[in-house]
């Protein structure tokens, strides 16, 4: 047996032969652990891992791809440290200590390393107890932190083994139900009639049952079917490779917000101010020009978890099945079929992970929280976390340093170095202003200078989460965000 066939998942599978697609899947709680976790990944997670998966289906998501690419473009000196740049293209996951539990493991990003400045050997130093998690970062001291240091997790041995202790998010031993669509429901005679009736299949004349292994380069395509398609699991299973390409047709929603652009000049405190290029004539936002609050905001959306974007998409509508697999998750009994409700707010209110939020991130997506840190001089040198350390030994309780400051600064700055000012096109291509580059982008549209406008949008709260999802769902976030026009009756 294969390495890969070893970590691969069974499902078995109810298919219609007739019109060659999936009833439904019959899952334990690995397979459903591995779909859940969908809702924890960060956009910029999995926009690197899509992209790298050579399998079809090929897919754009909205403006997201622009944006990575833009991100990656970037010059290094326009990130306060090497670290924004690092954790905008490699976002760290707020559910890390659940996923990395899953019985397939996609995110192929580089764990965690932890650097300490050399000075904290010195326990009779008050200072240099900082703690980095990515390296070439700085001490409060001057020093460069760059002593390498191994995390030794202290467990206590369990000697009672209970089978309903396995799962992720969903309690071990629990049978589910998966639609084509990604509904996602307790396993029951019920249940899987309703999905047959609803598919209008009269007997089982037409069904057949498949055994299908499910391994990592399914899981993958099965991610990027869910984002784009009504039937990923048709597409993933029975590996219908003909399935269409999707692009700017299945994304661009047309969704309608009502437009909060105001007269070039007005003030309004506590939002970032952004002028907007607009073409009168085809009512579209050509390009913007912004500060580097902007485009921290921007670029923060490669760290926002799946499930916190679906949550807010609302009425917003998804080519894809995504939705109902969020909406799976929020009906499920938490003490019937899920860990716990904690675990449950996981999956409907993802969290950044840490360090990834920022002083007056207009979002206001909650961010978690490190384990306590502690290092000790036992065998050597050890660091620990969330763990007794006995009195025996000496030990201190470490601060992670904010991998997006140089220094240990009061405040928590973006990832984008300021006073600088950017060009952000409709669909999100990030560059630094240029008036040459900006006046080809207008000629590259075919845009008049005789038809140009130019306004002035003051982005709060809630246009941030506006232009998030209009980012998600289309290829004209600018426009979608802030000019969009109600459809005519």
């Amino acid at each position: 047996m294969t390495k890969e066939k070893a970590k691969a998942i069974s499902l078995k599978a109810l298919v219609d032969k007739e019109n060659n697609r999936v009833i439904f899947a019959e899952s334990d709680e690995d397979f459903t652990d591995v779909l859940f976790s969908f809702l924890t990944m960060p956009m910029g997670t999995i926009i690197r891992l899509i992209s790298n998966h050579n399998q079809p289906p090929t897919v754009g998501i909205g403006c997201m791809n622009n944006l990575y690419e833009s991100i990656k473009n970037l010059d290094m000196q326009r990130f306060w440290t090497e670290a924004c740049k690092t954790m905008l293209l490699c976002p760290r996951n707020g559910a890390a200590p659940q996923n990395k539990r899953l019985k397939l493991q996609i995110d192929d990003g580089e764990l965690p390393t932890y650097f300490l400045c050399p000075w904290t050997k010195d326990f009779s130093s008050s200072g240099h107890k900082l703690l980095s998690l990515y390296h070439n970062a700085v001490c409060e001291c001057g020093q460069l932190m760059d002593w390498k240091i191994k995390l030794s997790e202290m467990t206590v041995p369990k000697f009672v083994f209970d089978a309903r202790d396995r799962g992720v998010f969903v309690k071990g031993l629990t049978q589910f139900i998966i639609t084509d669509e990604l509904q996602v429901k307790p396993s029951s005679l019920e249940a899987s009639l309703s999905v047959v009736s609803k598919l209008g299949l009269m007997d089982c004349s037409s069904i057949e049952e498949y055994n299908i292994d499910i391994g990592v380069d399914e899981v993958l395509t099965l991610l990027k079917c869910s984002l784009v398609s009504k039937k990923p699991l048709t597409e993933t299973l029975l590996k219908q490779n003909s399935a269409p390409k999707f692009g700017k047709e299945d994304f661009d929603q047309n969704i309608y917000v009502e437009s909060t652009v105001e007269e070039l000049g007005s003030n309004v405190d506590g939002m970032i101010h952004v002028k907007l290029v607009i073409s009168k004539s085809k009512k579209m936002v050509c390009y913007a020009e912004a500060s580097e609050e902007f485009v921290d905001l921007v670029s923060s959306f490669l760290t926002v978890p799946l499930g916190y974007i679906i949550k807010e998409m609302q009425n917003s509508i998804s080519k894809g099945s995504l939705t109902h697999l969020y909406n799976s998750v929020q009906e499920l009994d938490a003490e019937k079929y899920l860990k716990s409700n904690e675990h449950k707010e996981m999956l409907i209110s993802p969290k950044l992970a840490p360090d990834f939020s920022y002083e007056n991130h207009l979002l206001g997506i909650e961010e978690g929280l490190h384990p306590t840190y502690f290092f000790s001089d036992y065998n050597h040198y050890t660091l620990t976390s969330d763990g007794q350390v006995p009195s025996v030994w000496r030990s201190s309780i470490l601060t992670v340093k904010d991998p997006k400051s140089h220094l240990k600064d009061a405040t928590r700055g973006g990832f984008v170095t300021g006073p600088t000012m950017f060009t952000v096109t409709d669909n999100l291509i990030i560059t630094p202003i240029s008036q040459v580059q900006s006046l080809s982008l207008l000629n590259k549209l075919k845009v008049p200078f005789s038809d140009i406008e130019e306004r002035i949008v003051h982005v709060g709260s809630q246009e941030a989460l506006r232009l998030l999802v209009a980012s998600f769902v289309s290829e004209s976030a600018l426009t979608n965000a802030f000019l969009r026009e109600p459809n005519p009756v």
